[in-house]
């Protein structure tokens, strides 16, 4: 049978600290270097040894999973929240992708997730995963009454939001926020009025989920 947190042998005082140290530490540097930063930053910001951080994580997927998902799920609920405020189906699918590429922009932790970076991360994969099925869903609307392009899959989503990524990446010192101009233009051309034959055809799933994994 699972341990439950009743069953669940209670942490000693001194180790309940360090795994309160690594979790601060991680969610900083996640957030400024991205889920790859090196453990051993983690564990010398948080003032415990490496072998510490993986006594009481195991792994970085696990040390992932320990600390991202809560950060991501209360964010990304409030995308959606807002969007879902937003008048008509062509307002929300935009206004769902101008949200979560700020939030990408700003926090390389949630840039990573929603781009699925890191693989074996299955709470923040479920966290992001339905994130982007609610996305889905105001795409199919926006379709629906002729708003959004008729080619646009849910795959296409990755190419929203990995170019939101690069660009706030690479110009995050001179110009932050030249990803709103970047992504202006890719909405503009996601409209139906806007459309012309695509050269290649989108993304499978499973290509999609190899290109991510790979990056």
């Amino acid at each position: 049978m699972p341990a439950t947190e009743a069953t669940r042998p209670k942490l000693r005082k001194d180790a309940q600290k360090s795994v309160e140290k690594l979790t601060a530490a991680a969610i900083e540097l996640f957030a400024e270097r991205g889920l790859s930063c090196p453990l051993d930053e983690i564990a010398h910001r948080a003032g415990v040894s490496r072998g510490t951080l993986y006594h009481r994580f195991g792994s970085r997927e696990a040390l992932i999973d320990a600390v991202v998902p809560d950060l991501a799920a209360a964010k990304l609920d409030r995308v959606l929240a807002h969007a879902e405020s937003q008048p008509d189906p062509w307002a929300r699918f935009v206004d769902y992708v101008e949200k979560i590429s700020e939030m990408i922009a700003g926090d390389l932790a949630l840039s990573d997730a929603v781009t699925r970076r890191i693989a074996d991360t299955p709470r923040l994969s479920a966290v992001c995963e339905a994130a982007i099925e609610r996305g889905n869903g105001y795409a199919r609307a926006a379709q629906a009454v002729g708003e959004l392009r008729a080619d646009f899959t849910p795959e296409d989503f990755i190419l929203l939001f990995t170019a939101s990524t690069a660009h706030a990446r690479a110009a995050a010192d001179g110009a932050p926020e030249i990803w709103r101009r970047g992504l202006a233009f890719m909405l503009d051309g996601l409209r139906a009025t806007a459309a012309s034959p695509l050269p290649v055809e989108p993304l499978s799933p499973a290509n999609a989920r190899a290109a991510l994994h790979s990056g």
